[in-house]
């Protein structure tokens, strides 16, 4: 798979990841450090199965990064997400900016 084809999957799985609330509030949760499952599934008062579809997703997305210790796996934000972010960001502006100065009709 090219380079470009592969940033676009993962750009695309990024911004999937990013769609679900649920996920942006495990997100969230994460800013404060590496927290285990269990603590997470106690947060947000639900099911072990449902949390880690949400942070299989995110893992997937390259968002979060997972460390297994014993039974349960610490999670983790994975910095390197938030560079793909902004690069994704950056490409936006410049190629906004670039259709507003040419305008919309010749």
């Amino acid at each position: 798979m090219p380079s470009h084809a592969l940033k676009k999957l993962s750009t695309s799985r990024l911004f999937h990841a990013l769609s679900d609330e649920t996920r942006l509030q495990i997100l969230e949760q994460l800013r404060d450090g590496e927290q285990c499952v269990c603590d997470l599934t106690s947060a947000f008062k639900t099911g072990q199965s449902r949390l880690s579809f949400h942070l299989k997703v995110l893992k997937d997305a390259g968002l979060v990064l997972d460390r297994p210790d014993g039974r349960w796996v610490y999670y983790s934000l994975n910095g390197e997400a938030g560079e793909h972010l902004q690069v994704v960001a950056d490409w936006f502006k410049a190629s906004s900016y670039r259709a507003a100065k040419r305008g919309c009709c010749p």
